[in-house]
């Protein structure tokens, strides 16, 4: 137990230069508290000498639960990555350490207290089978200073008067990427300011899809070959590349942040899967934007469970494929050309042993005629949010698909191409996630020094403010997750695992600021009128889509204890 005078030292403001030490020195007992947890839902969930889905599901709390911890202590391995790459290069100023200190005293409190898995569900370390000696781990005297003087009031107030004086800069501290790629921020940020933003609010009360021009724009700036391979006419860049591109763009608005999605899939698939023929054909006119594509994967009722697909494809005289059944919630459906199809092929299947992806052919629709192509009607699915290429229903009879448009040229692989996919897709999708909460700090913060109360500016309040640096420390939190499981894809390693839980705190932190954000707008924030109501209708998209949060932590928790 600590004496009086130990408990005042603790709760001193945190020196810099003891900073990293201090933080560093805190990663060790959260890891060994995780490597004890592993342990303790492993025990939980082994029968018969194996992880049993029975058990999992059981103890389903424990094992999500688990995913959360994980990932809280991989964004503070992240972190800690971070301020040392920034030192290294004389970089890691006042506002780094104090979004690095509020970050460790935050979650270090979160993991000893509760992780907010959402806004009305917590995880404390009894739910994952510790004990309160565990707990004890995090007493020793870094993680113990980090918790009592990390997050303060004083240091979140330092920070938001930093963000106030750095107001002209495009993020609030230094990302530690190399400057080409910050080059690319710069790019896609001014294109965003021009080109989107005084736009955005308009498409999404009208409900308009993204004008072509704009998809033109981003076909000459490289958005849709940025990953393709060179030979087949990409530019051949870094998925790091990709997720800088996509958070600048989905700060502009998530719809066109969200362009670039489908092609970065339909590439995937491609360069996974395709035969070299297809490869031939197809990526390049993916690279140009000749050709836009969209992803009709998922069917009423199946939600998450692709295996239990029923849209059925089946050979005609000719060997070519007729594909009848329905699809739901496909993005950009109408005026796209190709769809990467996925169908039961096997009839007598009932999992995903079946299934078989295709290349099916389309004409564009117009406003008018939206779904011309024979053997396929669809019909528009009204949303809240994440409106700029619009939601559709589809339904298929007898749809015609070419032979040689089998991806592979095998039947039965598409779950395993598909799962392929997974990585880089949860990747860019933690990085639209990253953009959409900064633009909901971004609105934020504008209206906070605006917005006078009381004979002053909003900002000026406390608790305010606390929200606006509690926004800018998470978004780097997940920014920097984000970086480390494009870094992995870019070294060839496996990082379902990293993408995952960029995904899975990149959408909370989303959610969290949108909300925060219209909470400093106040009644306004209620009102249509307002930008931060429709990013908070766009930001709850992101713990949806692309695995839900629940099947996200599902994924985590199994790949932990396998």
């Amino acid at each position: 137990m600590a004496h009086d005078g130990q408990d005042i030292a603790m709760a001193r403001p945190i020196i810099l230069s003891d900073l990293l030490t201090l933080t560093g020195a805190a990663l060790a007992p959260a890891e060994t508290l995780l490597e004890r947890a592993t342990q303790a839902v492993r025990t939980m969930v082994t029968l018969d000498g194996r992880v049993s889905g029975a058990a999992l599901e059981t103890h389903q709390t424990a094992a999500h639960g688990l995913a959360w911890l994980a990932t809280y202590v991989e964004a503070l391995r992240q972190m800690q990555m971070w301020a040392n790459r920034l030192t290294e290069k004389g970089q890691f100023g006042e506002i780094e350490s104090l979004i690095h200190q509020i970050a460790f005293g935050e979650y270090l409190n979160q993991i000893a207290g509760g992780i907010q898995m959402n806004q009305g569900e917590m995880v404390r370390l009894q739910d994952i089978g510790l004990a309160p000696e565990d707990l004890m781990l995090l007493s020793d005297q870094a993680a113990t200073r980090l918790m009592q003087a990390g997050n303060t009031q004083a240091a979140r107030s330092r920070l938001v008067a930093l963000m106030q004086d750095h107001a002209a800069e495009i993020t609030v501290g230094r990302t530690g990427l190399e400057d080409e790629l910050e080059m690319i921020r710069s790019q896609f940020r001014r294109f965003a300011i021009e080109k989107v933003e005084p736009y955005a609010h308009d498409w999404h009360l009208k409900d308009e899809l993204i004008p072509m021009e704009i998809i033109e724009e981003l076909a000459e700036m490289g958005v849709f070959g940025l990953t393709i391979p060179e030979e087949f006419g990409g530019f051949g860049l870094s998925k790091a590349s990709m997720v800088v591109v996509s958070e600048e763009l989905s700060r502009g608005y998530i719809g066109v942040g969200s362009l670039g999605t489908r092609s970065e899939i339909a590439a995937e698939l491609i360069l996974c899967g395709g035969t070299e023929a297809q490869k031939e054909h197809w990526l390049p006119k993916l690279a140009s934007a000749e050709i836009l594509p969209t992803a009709v994967f998922t069917e009423p009722n199946t939600g998450s469970d692709l295996g239990a697909l029923r849209t059925r494809a089946v050979r005609d005289e000719n060997s070519d494929w007729k594909v009848t059944g329905n699809k739901t919630w496909i993005t950009h459906a109408a005026r796209t050309h190709v769809m990467t199809l996925l169908a039961r092929t096997v009839p007598d299947t009932t999992d995903h042993r079946g299934l078989s992806m295709f290349l099916a052919e389309k004409t564009p629709g117009t406003d008018e005629t939206p779904f011309p192509t024979p053997g396929m009607t669809g019909g528009e699915i009204e949303v809240l949010g994440y409106r700029g290429m619009k939601e559709y229903e589809l339904g298929f009879d007898n749809f015609h698909v070419k032979a040689e448009n089998l991806l592979g040229g095998e039947e039965g692989k598409g779950f395993k191409q598909l799962m392929e996919t997974f990585e880089s897709a949860r990747i860019q999708t933690a990085a639209r996630a990253v953009g959409v909460a900064q633009s909901a700090l971004d609105v934020a913060m504008r209206y906070a020094i605006d917005r006078k109360q009381f004979g002053k500016s909003l900002i000026a309040f406390p608790r305010v403010s606390g929200k606006l640096a509690m926004m800018a420390v998470e978004i780097m939190v997940a920014r920097q997750l984000t970086y480390f499981s494009a870094w992995e894809k870019d070294h060839g390693r496996r990082c379902d695992l990293e993408a995952g839980m960029a995904k899975l705190l990149g959408a909370r932190v989303a959610w969290a600021a949108a909300d925060n954000g219209l909470q400093i707008h106040g009644g306004n924030g209620f009102a249509l009128e307002y930008k931060i109501s429709r990013i908070l209708c766009d930001a709850r998209i992101l713990n949806i889509f692309e695995g839900a949060a629940e099947i996200q932590a599902q994924v985590i928790a199994r790949r932990l204890l396998d």
